[in-house]
């Protein structure tokens, strides 16, 4: 059997929604109403060294929440996640970007937020900018980026700077058909290595079919259902309506 690469016990994530209201009614209150949103209710589960996860469930339903808990963005409320040491990296829309940063130094602070010396990055700099292809912008502020061209940078920027543990959150089904077909070739290769652990979270059922060995399915925060991929999807379309 193999060794547990990522160990999630009983973890919770709340936030804090503040209530909205007027600017002049906030002069007369001492604090703004607030209430808690519990994103992430009481989820346990684990995944073996070299197997691949996937997450499906309908919006809202704390699939990036808890993805980014698993890689540090922040810390759970209650419970642990434990890694085992080995590294981690997030591939997501939207996160660890500086937008007033140059597509190209923004490689050098991913790099560096996922652990990788200058030198290393300097060598794998031009391999992330011509698997990207997003021409000259990528000396231009990541603020001027379309979704697509932000989605290609933050794929190339993990896919070639490669950990233990990959968090992928949704980036396979953005931007243009060429470039999903070779984003989710590159995948491929990735997990392919007996040693990288792999969570996936994904609306597209053929994405999951194709890629993962098991599926956990959150609902309304909570974990519905975890096991066989087949099994789990079809129960899921089926409660979907679909």
């Amino acid at each position: 059997m193999a060794d547990i690469a990522i160990d999630v016990r009983d973890v919770s994530i709340h936030y804090r929604i503040l209530n909205s209201i007027s600017v002049q009614k906030s002069f007369f209150r001492r604090k703004a109403r607030s209430e808690i949103f519990e994103a992430v209710k009481h989820v346990t589960f684990s995944v073996e060294e070299g197997g691949i996860l996937g997450i499906i469930g309908k919006n809202g339903s704390g699939k990036s929440t808890l993805l980014r808990s698993i890689a540090g963005v922040f810390s759970p409320n209650t419970g642990t996640i434990d890694l085992k040491g080995h590294s981690v990296s997030l591939m997501a829309l939207g996160v660890g970007f500086k937008e007033n940063l140059t597509g190209r130094e923004n490689i050098v602070l991913s790099g560096m937020l996922l652990g990788f010396s200058e030198k290393e990055i300097e060598e794998r700099s031009q391999e992330i900018i011509d698997f990207a292809e997003i021409g000259d912008f990528i000396d231009r502020p990541v603020r001027t980026y379309s979704s697509g061209m932000h989605s290609k940078l933050a794929f190339s920027i993990t896919a070639m700077l490669e950990n233990d543990i990959m968090l992928v959150d949704e980036v396979l089904s953005v931007g243009d058909e060429k470039f999903r077909k070779k984003s989710l070739s590159k995948m491929k290769e990735l997990i392919s290595d007996d040693n990288r652990t792999v969570i996936i979270v994904s609306h597209s059922i053929e994405t999951l079919k194709e890629l993962c060995g098991s599926v956990m399915w959150l609902h309304d925060g909570e974990m519905k259902e975890i096991g066989d991929t087949d099994t789990v999807l079809e129960h899921y379309l089926k409660f979907m309506g679909n």
